[in-house]
């Protein structure tokens, strides 16, 4: 079975994806910021094993709703689960009237949001040493 949940505030299971993904898999040293104390967490549970997370806030750079830090376990990639997580995480921004998503999109990735109906704006930079690219979406 699977569940999203939403949170206000950045829960252990969040943490322990994001730890897992980003910093030990992926290399990233600053995972954990000033913007989770302003945003809505999902963690996606597979049969009551946390598997996946993302983050929603309000941007007023973006002058948008942004998604962040979408991470899926690798033990768990390959079963729609990140689609299931943009999915509660654009439904969350609807129930909050927003109306625009914005993410920064590793470029490696780049594709799978495009299939969600993303759309690349801008330049690619650099988070960390990692190339990303700024991707908008209209709800």
């Amino acid at each position: 079975m699977i569940e999203c949940k939403s949170f206000d505030k950045l829960p252990d299971d969040a943490r322990r994806i994001r730890e897992e993904v980003f910093v030990k898999e992926q290399g990233f040293t600053i995972e954990f910021d000033d913007k989770d104390s302003i945003s809505r967490h999902m963690v996606l549970y597979a049969d009551g094993i946390p598997a996946g997370t993302c983050r929603v806030f309000w941007d007023d750079q973006q002058k948008s709703y942004v998604i962040g830090r979408v991470a899926v376990r690798k033990i768990f990639r390959g079963n729609h689960y990140g689609t299931e997580l943009l999915k509660a995480a654009e439904q969350e921004v609807r129930e909050a009237g927003g109306k625009t998503l914005a993410l920064a999109a590793q470029v490696r990735v780049k594709h799978f949001y495009e299939s969600l109906g993303y759309t690349a704006s801008g330049e690619e930079f650099l988070d960390e040493f990692c190339p990303h690219v700024w991707m908008r979406k209209v709800l």
